[in-house]
């Protein structure tokens, strides 16, 4: 069975990326790894995977290279830095890029890897959470060539309840901001209903089941409110940094297009806030603090 998969490659085995690559291994594909801090892949070596010294290695044996990192920069210099992927790609494998970067940098990135080597790029960001990575809901925004998204469907079926193409190169990425856009200023906003349920005398504990089904629903509802609620803040699923980068990221798009953001824009100086006060590595659910202590 396992002859007959496309081999896989990964870079990126984080919160997101473990669970990602454990679900690929589970699928039988062939998978190798590389990772700034190698012991991260301890747990997948056990598992069948194989581990190189650098990125460019990951394109020796992989039809499809697969990105789960930090940031714009990271992914350019693990792309286009020393001993990165331009150093061993070639014409007909495709670097799908999981990653939530900047929709300019991300088509300038595939432009230039795709001039030099041949190899194209798919911008296939995920939402869902590390839950989703486990249980394999993720909901998958691509951007890309038909025929590349279409090429990576049956893999990326082991990863997501939902891949959908959203338009050229970069298309992926807009999208990401847009859905960034909705769930941090969400998760401000039930910070700040819990500060105040909690300041009015109400069992701000009871939030998220007593508005469940209504029009106020979502699923930051159910999972940040009765975090926030109890004031529990570990084990960490996301990072406060994550979302600021996003955020910055929707407001720098809106400026090149012309677009107003002013609700976003206002979380953006919230969140820049709250990771200002030594809460940048810590989950979103620590933002009713910055609420809590506004109260006189």
């Amino acid at each position: 069975m396992t002859a007959t998969l496309p081999a896989l490659a990964f870079a990126g085995i984080g919160l997101m990326g473990l669970p990602m690559t454990r679900r690929l291994l589970a699928a039988g594909y062939p998978l190798t790894l590389w990772n700034r801090t190698p012991d991260k892949c301890a747990s997948l070596l056990e598992q069948g995977a194989h581990r190189v010294e650098n990125p460019a290695e990951l394109c020796r044996d992989a039809n499809v290279v697969m990105l789960c990192l930090a940031n714009t920069e990271v992914v350019r210099e693990v792309v286009f830095g020393p001993g990165g992927i331009v150093e061993g790609a070639r014409p007909g494998q495709l670097l799908v890029d999981f990653s939530s970067l900047e929709p300019a940098a991300t088509r300038e990135m595939a432009a230039e890897l795709e001039a030099r080597t041949g190899m194209r790029w798919v911008d296939a960001p995920v939402s869902g959470g590390t839950p989703g990575a486990e249980a394999g809901t993720l909901a998958i925004m691509a951007g890309g060539r038909e025929e590349d998204v279409e090429r990576v469907r049956p893999v990326l079926a082991h990863l997501g309840q939902r891949l959908t193409r959203m338009g050229e190169v970069g298309a992926g990425q807009v999208t990401k901001v847009c859905n960034q856009m909705i769930v941090a200023c969400n998760a401000l906003v039930i910070a700040e209903v819990v500060a105040l349920a909690e300041r009015s005398g109400v069992d701000a504990s009871l939030i998220a089941s007593a508005l469940a089904g209504g029009f106020a629903d979502s699923k930051p509802l159910q999972i940040l409110a009765p975090q926030m609620a109890a004031s529990q803040f570990e084990p960490i699923k996301w990072h406060v940094r994550t979302l600021l980068k996003d955020l910055d990221t929707a407001v720098k798009l809106s400026r090149e297009q012309g677009s107003a953001t002013p609700m976003s824009g206002l979380a953006a100086q919230l969140m820049r806030l709250h990771g200002s006060q030594g809460n940048l590595e810590c989950d979103p659910a620590t933002l009713v603090e910055l609420l809590r202590e506004q109260c006189p």
